[in-house]
Parts: C-alpha cells; sequence; structure tokens
C-alpha cells in the first residue's frame, strides 16, 4: 500500500476509526463517519464485522455511493441479516452482544464523558443540543470510539451536562456507579489517537497524526493531556483506504 498525501480531516477520521476496529465484532454505527469507518473496515480487513444501526438492522450492508441518510431508512434492510424492533435492539446491548459504539458530542471531557444536551448553566443554558437518543445506553453497555473534531471548546475538563456516560470521576467511579461493562475506549481527531489510563482513567496521547506536535494538541484541549510514554505518529491513509472511502461517499457528504 502507497501513502496518499491529501486527505480531508473527516477522511482522516474515518480511516483511523477504522482502523480501531476488528474482525468478528458487533458494532453499533450511526449514519456518516462510524458507518463509513465500519464499512470500510469490513471491506478491507474485517469481513466478519456485524454492523448494527440504532433503527434494528442487523448486519447491514452499505453498497458503494447510496450511504443511507439515516439509520430509520428502509434502504439499510437490503442485504441484511435481519430486522429487529428498537425493544430488542437494546437486548442486545443490554445481554453484552455488542462490542463496539461509536458515539459523539459537542463536548468531552478529560475522563470520557460526552455532553450532546446543552452548553451552559443547566437552568439557563445558552444552546440546547439534540440529547441522548439512544447514547446513554450504548455509552453504558459497551466499548466505545468517539471520532470528532478537536477543538478547545470541545474538549472540556468537565462537560456541562453528562449525555453520555465514559469514565465519570475517574478511578474506579463507572463501576461505583453501576456500570461494570464498557467504557471509553478511544477518541479519534484530527490531531491525534487518545486512550485512556487504566488506573486515573485520564485522558491519554497515544499517538499523533503526521504533521502534528505535542504542543498543538495541547493547545487546542482544555485540560492538561498525559502523553503515552511509547507515543508514535499514526501511520497516514494509504491509497486503497481512500479509493474505498472516496467510492462509498462520492458526493463527499460526510468526507468533504
Amino acid at each position: 500500500m502507497t501513502e496518499a498525501s491529501n486527505y480531508t480531516a473527516s477522511e482522516i477520521l474515518a480511516i483511523l476509526a477504522s482502523r480501531q476496529l476488528k474482525d468478528g465484532q458487533v458494532v453499533f454505527a450511526g449514519v456518516g463517519t462510524p458507518l463509513l469507518a465500519a464499512t470500510l473496515a469490513q471491506q478491507l480487513r474485517c469481513p466478519g464485522l456485524t454492523i448494527l444501526f440504532e433503527g434494528g438492522v442487523v448486519g447491514a450492508f452499505v453498497e458503494a455511493g447510496k450511504l443511507p441518510p439515516s439509520t430509520n431508512d428502509q434502504r439499510c434492510t437490503k442485504r441484511a441479516n435481519m430486522v429487529l424492533g428498537s425493544a430488542d435492539v437494546l437486548l442486545l446491548l443490554q445481554r453484552g452482544y455488542v462490542d463496539i459504539g461509536f458515539m459523539g458530542g459537542a463536548q468531552i471531557d478529560q475522563f470520557g464523558n460526552l455532553n450532546s444536551s446543552f452548553i451552559g448553566d443547566p437552568a439557563a443554558p445558552k444552546t440546547r443540543l439534540p440529547g441522548t437518543g439512544g447514547g446513554n445506553d450504548i455509552s453504558s453497555l459497551t466499548n466505545m470510539i468517539v471520532a470528532m473534531k478537536h477543538e478547545k471548546r470541545r474538549f472540556v475538563e468537565k462537560v456541562d451536562f453528562i449525555t453520555s456516560p465514559g469514565f465519570i470521576r475517574g478511578g474506579n467511579s463507572r463501576r461505583e456507579s453501576g456500570l461494570p461493562a464498557g467504557g471509553m475506549f478511544r477518541v479519534i481527531t484530527e490531531l491525534a489517537i487518545f486512550g485512556f489510563d487504566e488506573t486515573t482513567r485520564r485522558m491519554r496521547v497515544l499517538a499523533l497524526n503526521p504533521g502534528v506536535s505535542r504542543e498543538e494538541v495541547q493547545d487546542n484541549t482544555g485540560f492538561k493531556l498525559e502523553f503515552d510514554a511509547n507515543l508514535h505518529v499514526t501511520e497516514p491513509p494509504t491509497t486503497r483506504e481512500l479509493q474505498i472511502l472516496r467510492q462509498l461517499d462520492p458526493e463527499r457528504l460526510f468526507t468533504a
């Protein structure tokens, strides 16, 4: 595979997220970057990956150039393994059959908690956001991957509201709050890849993206970051990865 040098921030998010997935996993994916990442992994490295939609589609198959506009779109059912009701989807989560959940939010904090509810004072919020949807269920019961734009206003020391729990207050607080399984696995941005310390559960930089410095990552983060002792640089997107990604989204609806 040759390395490709021209790619957008959205493309590197999808490609780096796809590299986190493993064959045989069941992945809860929404429309956009999560679906692109899961489909890219499925086509390149993980033929046994099962994509699950919140709308109830199990084993979704996405054709090139035919990305669904919604996970409730009936075109998602074409060539799928089965279609379930919403209650049955939640039961799959509760029974531990889902390995990875793709998440997103307006804010993320040092312990991986996500906010997609509101910005500002709860009594008089400055901005109201879409809310949880199935986000709380997914974050409570799976290992999460977040792919989001890296900005200081998004990476905050403490989220204004925990819509989807990560490691809550760090340490053992997630388990002590009644959530023994799951947690934040990886955070992917256009600048770096992040994991979480096994003991403190604070966010840690595992790898920098090509051309990005430690200072740039820290300057765009609203809290003090830890850097892994074996910090490395991610491999740039390959020509093949970009080729498949652009076939999936030829109109660049999600990768511009």
